[in-house]
């Protein structure tokens, strides 16, 4: 027997930001969506009533790259749609993109019928994917036509990177962007050099350095800020429109911009590790440093300080979090220790994102709130073919809502976390400011950072192309 869907919900009284605008009302939400936005609106018969007095109304976040299933490096992710989604909304994410990331003999169809399936029934946030390509050829032009029109998965996925594994040659990218150009599609991109990392790998192991205060030197700046160069040249030459994911260093980013000071069609990705973080932390002893392993890698400090800054001038568009949860003893430590190159990368964060970047963005004064909005929710709704439904708060829309409290103190740790791994990037680390109350689609499905709401309840999101 299927739940009731949502009635009335009338949010009262808040501080309402948009990416555009701050202003103080009501909203009222029938249903799915938002019906009503102004003063002292009346409350139907039977409508829940929230006063939101001195708190934030933001949109609904969107996480535009998260690996929730993920078969990588020998081994899984530890987060299913269950746990994943649950650890979104208690922390303010309403909608997930994952990246479908097939092994390059598996075909396209087959790969994004497996993620789906892992996530129909189970996710309790709305969601929907980009598209990975991990070779391309005639059988997968083919099938990825079909994905973009029958599907409604209007975004791609490449990786400059991983040689052997996800990585495609320069024909295929050529190839993959030709075909997004044409489709009118977004190619989201992992931009680094793999001939060279390869290099770089061997190189360091040979020498005996093993350790994982070695991933970054084997995948340095210069590195990154190579492949993004490539790409922007590829996305020159084809008129393709690309999304830079994880760029985590000024050259990148600069190499980027010049790409758009030239008329390419180029956004750019931040995710939280590489504004906190730096490459201190994978220098760790005792092991502890592969709990830090990424790639791109942790940079050093000035790179972050660097990013808060591009982020606050509008050069850098979105902030998510390329969440990919691997224990610590069970995986990292158990297939890396010995060899740096064998450490599952990546840092959980799907649950934290949102508070993180108020703490250190909007309550240190790096960032102002429209831009935290912008950056974590409305750019990518934009950019993914999700807005005005997600990422907005307007009548008609999805009636995804956060009300903020940022009076809220409180501490991170993997003890109280719903992500399902054994440790916190961010352990010990205090918030300011956490969700008091989440909407989905009209229902709440989070209350003072504990979930609330229906699992299954989440809904593909079929997308149209945006160009």
């Amino acid at each position: 027997m299927q739940p009731e869907g949502p009635s009335s919900l009338l949010i009262r009284g808040g501080d309402i930001v948009t990416a555009d605008e701050t202003y103080t009302a009501d909203i009222l939400c029938e249903g799915e969506t938002i019906a009503a936005i102004g003063e002292d609106l009346p409350a139907p018969d039977g409508a829940e009533v929230i006063d939101a007095t001195g708190k934030y109304v933001f949109p609904g976040f969107v996480d535009p790259h998260v690996h929730i299933h993920l078969p990588f490096m020998g081994t899984h992710a530890k987060d299913d749609y269950a746990s994943g989604s649950r650890a979104a909304l208690a922390g303010g994410t309403t909608t997930l993109i994952e990246m479908v990331c097939p092994a390059r003999d598996d075909e396209p169809l087959d790969a994004l019928e497996l993620w789906m399936g892992k996530a129909a029934g189970v996710s309790a946030c709305d969601y929907s994917f980009h598209m990975g390509v991990t070779r391309f050829d005639a059988g997968v032009e083919a099938q990825l036509r079909e994905i973009v029109a029958d599907e409604g998965i209007t975004s791609f996925k490449v990786f400059l990177a991983y040689k052997g594994a996800f990585g495609i040659s320069d024909a295929e990218l050529y190839g993959t962007l030709k075909l997004a150009a044409e489709l009118g599609v977004t190619v989201t991109a992992h931009c680094e050099n793999a001939e060279l990392i390869a290099g770089l790998q061997a190189e360091l192991l040979a020498a005996g350095k093993t350790g994982p205060e070695w991933h970054e030197p084997s995948r340095p700046a210069a590195v990154e800020a190579e492949g993004c160069h490539h790409l922007m040249s590829f996305a020159e030459f084809t008129g393709a429109s690309v999304y830079v994911v994880h760029t985590s260093n000024r050259p990148a980013v600069e190499n980027i911009l010049a790409a758009r000071e030239r008329g390419v069609d180029a956004k750019i990705e931040v995710v939280v590790p590489h504004l906190l973080l730096d490459k201190s932390y994978a220098e760790r002893p005792g092991f502890e440093g592969a709990k830090y392993v990424m790639s791109p890698p942790l940079r050093d400090r000035g790179q972050g300080e660097f990013l808060w800054r591009a982020l606050a001038d509008g050069s850098i568009d979105t902030v998510a979090t390329d969440h990919a949860p691997f224990d610590f003893e069970a995986q990292k430590r158990r297939l890396g220790e010995g060899d740096f190159t064998k450490i599952p990368n990546g840092i959980p964060g799907v649950e934290d994102r949102v508070n993180l970047l108020y703490t250190h963005g909007v309550a240190a004064g790096r960032i102002d709130l429209n831009t935290f909005v912008r950056a974590a929710s409305t750019e990518a709704a934009k950019t993914f073919g999700l807005y005005p439904k997600k990422g907005a708060i307007a009548a008609g829309a999805d009636a995804d809502l956060v009300v903020y409290d940022p009076d809220y103190r409180g501490t991170i740790s993997a003890v109280t976390q719903q992500m399902n791994v054994d440790y916190s990037a961010y352990e010990g680390w205090e918030i300011c400011g956490r969700p008091a109350l989440v909407t989905v689609r009209g229902e709440v499905a989070a209350r003072d950072g504990v979930f609330v709401g229906t699992p299954g309840r989440g809904r593909l999101l079929r997308r149209r192309p945006v160009a």
